[in-house]
This record gives structure tokens, C-alpha cells and sequence, in this order.
């Protein structure tokens, strides 16, 4: 496949995805806020999703692993997504809020890991420059909270459902244009060997995992409450539409950045440098809700979310063989940032409703419990300087 066919296809897909993501965590939150849900509660359906996220990501990623095409996984979970995002609109009670929760969460958990391991192998091909590639992603996230911002600005937040549906039916016509992933070498019975034990024995991984928990976890505040927070505050949606897409202006410039500084930085100089942006980034954001303090601190986020990234990807293409890629990812996805970003959404809410922005000083302590592990990561990790990031 000539590879600006192969860019195109990857890069609609990664659009589609992060296009949901970019509705879905400014605004949901406060959308369930509008329908009447009391912050415990809110937090309740939120932490809901993440919980069943730990079980759904890992099962599409090793049934991806063991069918060596995760193209038709992806298609049934957006469908299946974009019809659970009717629930929102449907549910009127807590109860009824969590099962939606737990049905969109259950489809769209496979999304982004699985687009995640398409695009690595893609790069193992030289088809791609995975850092380029997922800036689209970045682009997408950030023209969506744009344009969420100022049609909830004008049309209320009940058109947020009506968003995440239709980016969902997006990644489903995305999934469908992707050709089928190529034969790499690896026969049924090599794809059946890769099971959740090899993988989270393989060195280094459970590191990974603990270090992707603290620093991205750490978000865990601003995703739930940020909106919310900066709404009491007086901005409005579209104030709080722009901010989030601010935060992902400075991330796309580094993972357009992502090759020249996962060769100058390596895995650990990037996780290092996350743990340390997240420490002053949560801190400011406990202090002032003051708009110059809030536009530095979302520029921070290419380093609090982006630079993680960048160092948790090129530690799997370092550690992990391709015919365990999908697991690894999604178990990256559940283990490494669901399990510990689940349980730090759950608990926030009763640390905002009793301490207001205190709760950001919560997060920059995860962050300084993240800086002796990135300490302990190799620079680039075995074979890793060779790898597409």
C-alpha cells in the first residue's frame, strides 16, 4: 500500500476517535451536571466508565492479537458506541445514567489503544511517522472541544450525546476504509502464545504501567471537575471551550517534535519531564482560577499528558513483540491509566465538594511519586532508538 494512502486512512481514523474524546471529557461532566447530578454523583458514573473500561480494553485487545486485524473489532465497538450515546439523552435517573455510562465506556474502550497499535505497526513498516500521525489526533481533540464549546454555547448541553454519537459513527466509517492489516511473520499459533500474563511478565512493563498510572491519573481532577470548575468561576462555554483546546495546541507541537526528542530525551527524560510539568501544573491550578495562570498551565499539558505518551509508546515498542502489541496496549489503557485514573476520578469527587480546587494539590502529589520511577527507566529502552515514534 504506498504509504501517503497509508497516512490518510490512519490519520481519518485517529481524527474520528480523538473527535469523541475532545466532546466527551470537557463536557460530559458537565452535561451530567445540568441533568441535575450532585458531584459524588457525577463522579460515580464517571469513575463507572473507567471501571468497566479495565475489563473491555483488555479482552478486544487480546481478541485483536489473536485475529491479527483489530480493523473489525474497531467497527463493532463504535457502533455499538454511537448507539449507546442515545442513553444520555434517554436516562433521567442516577441508575439510568450509569448503565449508559457503563455501555458507551464498555465500546469505546478498545478505540484508542487499538488505533494506537494500527498506527505503531503502521511505523514499524516505515509507513508512517507516529508522532505526526497522532498530532492529527490532537488536531481533531482540539476542533471538536472548539466546536462542542460553542454549539453548548448557543444549543444547550443536552447536544453533547448527539456529538459523541456522531463520532462515533465516524470511527466506524473510518474503521471500514482501513486495509486489512498486512501478514507480518506471525503464524495463529504465535498470535495465541501472547497472552495477559507473557505480556505483563515482560521486563520493565509493570514499571510502565505504575509510571502511566501516577502522571496520567494525575489528570483525573481536571477531566472530571476542570469544566465544572472553571464554570463556578465565571468563564463561559466557550471560554472553557477554548481552554481545553489550548492545551492541546502546545501537545500537537510536540508530537510533531516526537522523533527529534525521543532521540535526544529518550523514555525517561520525557516521563521525567511529565512528572515535573504535572507538579506545577496541578499546584497553580489549586492556587488561582485567574485566566493568564490558567492559558500557562494548559500549555503544560503537552508535557503532563503528551510527553508520557510519547515515553509510554516508545517503551512498548521497545518491550513488547508485535504479536502482543494490542494487549500491551490495552493493557496500558486499562491498568496503567484506567485502573489508577478510575479510582482518583471516584475519589474526586468528594475532595471537590470539600475542598474545591485543593483537589489539584492531590494530583501534583501523585506526580511526585512518579518522579522516582522515571528515574529508574532505561534512556531509550533495548532497540528503542530504532523505533518510529
Amino acid at each position: 500500500m504506498p504509504p501517503r494512502f497509508a497516512i490518510t486512512r490512519h490519520v481519518l481514523l485517529l481524527g474520528s476517535v480523538f473527535a469523541g474524546i475532545g466532546v466527551v471529557q470537557p463536557f460530559l461532566p458537565a452535561f451530567l451536571a445540568a441533568r441535575g447530578l450532585s458531584p459524588g454523583e457525577v463522579s460515580l458514573v464517571l469513575a463507572a466508565g473507567s471501571g468497566i473500561r479495565l475489563l473491555a480494553g483488555p479482552l478486544a485487545g487480546r481478541g485483536a492479537d489473536a485475529l491479527g486485524d483489530p480493523r473489525l473489532l474497531l467497527a463493532l465497538a463504535a457502533l455499538a458506541g454511537a448507539l449507546a450515546s442515545g442513553g444520555y439523552l434517554l436516562a433521567g435517573t442516577v441508575l439510568g445514567f450509569l448503565l449508559t455510562q457503563l455501555a458507551f465506556h464498555a465500546a469505546s474502550a478498545p478505540l484508542t489503544p487499538l488505533t494506537d497499535t494500527l498506527c505503531l505497526a503502521a511505523a514499524r513498516r516505515d509507513w508512517l511517522d507516529y508522532g505526526r500521525v497522532r498530532a492529527a489526533g490532537s488536531l481533531a481533540f482540539m476542533a471538536a472541544a472548539m466546536a462542542a464549546g460553542w454549539l453548548a454555547g448557543r444549543l444547550g448541553l443536552g447536544v453533547v450525546p448527539l456529538l459523541m454519537g456522531g463520532a462515533m459513527l465516524a470511527t466506524l466509517a473510518a474503521a471500514l476504509l482501513l486495509p486489512r492489516a498486512g501478514a507480518d511473520g506471525r503464524s495463529l499459533a504465535r498470535r495465541r502464545e501472547g497472552g495477559f500474563r507473557a505480556t505483563l511478565r515482560l521486563p520493565g512493563f509493570i514499571r510502565l504501567l505504575l509510571l502511566s498510572g501516577l502522571i496520567q491519573s494525575s489528570h483525573a481532577a481536571y477531566y472530571a471537575f476542570g469544566s465544572i470548575h472553571w464554570s463556578a468561576a465565571g468563564l463561559s462555554a466557550t471560554g472553557i471551550g477554548l481552554l481545553w483546546a489550548l492545551g492541546v495546541v502546545g501537545e500537537v507541537l510536540l508530537f510533531l517534535l516526537g522523533r527529534r526528542l525521543v532521540a535526544r530525551l529518550g523514555a525517561r527524560g520525557l516521563a521525567l519531564l511529565a512528572a515535573g510539568a504535572g507538579v506545577l501544573r496541578w499546584s497553580t491550578l489549586a492556587g488561582t482560577a485567574w485566566l493568564p495562570a490558567l492559558v500557562a498551565t494548559q500549555l503544560l499539558h503537552a508535557l503532563t499528558f503528551g510527553a508520557q505518551h510519547l515515553a509510554a509508546m516508545q517503551l512498548i515498542l521497545a518491550l513488547v513483540p508485535p504479536a502482543q502489541a494490542g494487549t500491551a496496549q490495552t493493557l496500558h489503557a486499562a491498568l496503567g491509566v484506567g485502573l489508577m485514573s478510575g479510582s482518583m476520578t471516584l475519589l474526586c469527587g468528594p475532595l471537590y465538594a470539600a475542598w474545591g480546587a485543593g483537589v489539584f494539590l492531590v494530583m501534583a502529589g501523585l506526580c511526585l511519586l512518579a518522579l522516582p520511577l522515571a528515574l529508574g527507566l532505561p534512556r531509550g529502552g533495548a532497540g528503542a532508538s530504532a523505533a518510529p515514534s
